[in-house]
């Protein structure tokens, strides 16, 4: 099936995509007091949880281009959301500061290319008459993550345990998962670009 039929499917599956790792930008930040509590960790200390992931995904992200052209578009896309999933059920079961920001490193690492690929995608499947209102709708899900994630980091650590502000994103990553596989069409990889 082409990419036109399957617009609404892929643009849901990236666009959960781009919520996840918009979230987690914001999400563990009103958990940390409960996490400093939990992990027997200081306040400076407990910030790290936070700066890893932003660490991470800086310096993550140039190289998204590059690993495209390298492995194709699909498989980073699905690496990306599988490592990233992964990555933050390790954060959900961490028991001690060190395997936290270890696993918020590597929530970074994969997460750094989920907006990009996300954006890339949008352009790509959509004609050029429609790309400004596809980019529209691709913005809401960036802004939503980022405000829906103080709330609903507050609520589940408040109603459940801190844990659930990571343990969140696995279904909404399998569901992201399943989508990319399912709708997005496989192109080749280029293997032109040198890295830079």
């Amino acid at each position: 099936m082409s990419a036109a039929l399957n617009r609404p499917m892929i643009t849901g599956s990236v666009m959960l995509a781009t919520i996840i790792q918009a979230l987690d930008t914001t999400i563990a930040n009103v958990a940390l007091p409960h996490m400093q509590g939990s992990l027997s960790a200081s306040q400076d200390q407990i910030t790290w949880v936070l700066t890893s992931y932003i660490v991470a995904a800086a310096i993550a992200t140039p190289l998204t281009g590059w690993l495209c052209d390298r492995f194709g578009q699909k498989r980073v896309f699905l690496v990306s959301v599988a490592g990233f999933t992964v990555a933050s059920a390790l954060c959900g079961l961490a028991d001690t500061l060190a395997q936290i920001v270890a696993a918020r490193l590597l929530q970074g690492l994969f997460g750094a290319a989920l907006v990009p690929l996300s954006q890339a995608v949008m352009l790509e499947i959509n004609p050029p008459e429609k790309r400004g209102s596809a980019m529209a709708i691709w913005g809401v899900g960036v802004m939503v993550g980022p405000i829906l994630g103080p709330t609903l980091g507050g609520w589940l650590t408040d109603s459940y345990d801190w844990r659930w502000v990571f343990f969140i994103n696995l279904p909404i990553g399998a569901l992201a998962w399943y989508g990319i596989w399912r709708y997005i069409p496989k192109a080749p990889a280029r293997r032109s670009m040198g890295f830079d």
